[in-house]
């Protein structure tokens, strides 16, 4: 198909749900996209990190092809090796728990939210959740997150979520009540603006949740799979949940999530409460174990802590350059630069400029390159990032 039939099959055919820049992907490898023209893009944002690896890493491609031929999907009323194999290599890099297998964050989240109130029993229901979070676009992952413009046009929405300032533990306290079943937090708010969860904080919210018989949900379903240079980010805190969801990274581009509960409350879920069709199937399960192999074999988790720190370096240098940079902040390759002005302008210059990145809440850029980043990307990217702004502020 050419070029302008695509676009009008898409105006056509395709429902209108996102905002799109027309641009038009054929082939993507490593850090690298490509479009119909032959033009190539830096991917520093890829997939909304989904690929953690970076795109069709061979690893990854390798696990595909070799259960492709093999099974792709079967019911989950039958057992099959990549399921059992996966939610054996989750619970080794996480803590002792059982996990249930669906297909994106949002179900994770949903699975999240059933196992609470089943947890609570009908008498404690209600779920605690903070302000500028982002848990989904389902009814109730949209009900828990914490972002009004998500939730305009939708209401009315399910009922049992309390929302309180994110890092203020005053606020957290005065919410829980008697109906109080789970807190529900990202650790880093990504959507949100990339803003990091105190440790303090952390540590008297688990407090809190012990003595009160609270269940701690981690939503990891971006955090997850090395992107702040863990495994898993609850790593860097010493503190675990008692529930973590995660999707996203975890199949390495084909869709996979997990909801990963801890041992003493697992038997919660009972046969018949919850389900998934293709929750888990045998290609998305062959595809996630690839992206481990890929994550621990490549050692990009080191690259990530290593490259992190690096590009935190190189863009607190463009921030002492740029009087319109705020503040940069971030952990591992999960990073957020703040502007003092509309990022939507900067994020459409790099693109023009070939260097894919995102614009969230108005005026954070968000980098999130893959975890086997180099020197040489960083540099151009951080390269590009500063023509950028200098065209943009000459402009303006």
């Amino acid at each position: 198909m050419k070029k302008e039939e695509i676009f009008q099959n898409f105006d056509k055919y395709v429902l209108s749900t996102y905002t799109r820049s027309p641009i038009i992907f054929v082939k993507g490898k490593g850090m690298q996209l490509e479009d119909i023209s032959g033009k190539k893009y830096l991917d520093f944002f890829p997939g909304w990190g989904v690929n953690n690896v970076g795109h069709c890493h061979t690893k990854v491609v390798a696990a595909i092809r070799d259960q492709i031929t093999k099974l792709i999907h079967v019911p989950n009323n039958f057992y099959h090796p990549q399921q059992a194999k996966l939610a054996k290599e989750i619970i080794r890099n996480s803590f002792p728990g059982k996990v249930f297998f669906c297909n994106s964050g949002t179900e994770g989240v949903e699975a999240a939210i059933k196992f609470a109130r089943a947890y609570g029993k009908d008498s404690r229901y209600e779920i605690i959740t903070m302000e500028k979070s982002f848990h989904g676009r389902t009814l109730g992952s949209l009900a828990a997150t914490g972002q009004l413009k998500y939730k305009d046009g939708f209401h009315p929405l399910p009922a049992g979520f309390n929302m309180v300032p994110f890092n203020d533990i005053t606020a957290l306290k005065n919410a829980v009540n008697e109906k109080t079943v789970a807190v529900m937090i990202e650790l880093i708010q990504g959507e949100g603006g990339v803003n990091i969860v105190e440790k303090k904080y952390l540590k008297e919210l688990r407090e809190i949740c012990e003595k009160k018989d609270i269940l701690l949900i981690f939503d990891e379903v971006q955090t997850g799979m090395g992107r702040t240079g863990e495994i898993f980010a609850f790593k860097h805190f010493g503190i675990k949940p008692d529930i973590m969801v995660l999707a996203k990274a975890l199949g390495g581009g084909v869709p996979i999530g997990a909801l990963v509960v801890k041992n003493d409350i697992a038997d919660t879920f009972k046969p018949g409460m919850h389900a998934s069709t293709f929750g888990g199937n045998p290609l998305a399960c062959k595809a996630a174990l690839g992206t481990f192999t890929a994550i621990f074999q490549d050692k990009m988790l080191k690259n990530s802590r290593e490259m992190g720190k690096y590009l935190l370096k190189e863009l607190e240098k463009l921030k002492r350059k740029h009087s319109c940079i705020l503040a940069i902040r971030g952990i591992g390759l999960m990073i957020g630069i703040e502007l003092k002005m509309d990022g939507k302008s900067v994020y459409d210059e790099c693109l023009e400029n070939g260097l894919i990145i995102n614009c969230t809440q108005g005026t954070i850029l968000r980098i999130m390159p893959a975890l086997n980043v180099t020197k040489k990307q960083a540099d151009k990217a951080i390269h590009i990032l500063d023509k950028s702004l200098e065209n943009i502020t000459k402009v303006g």
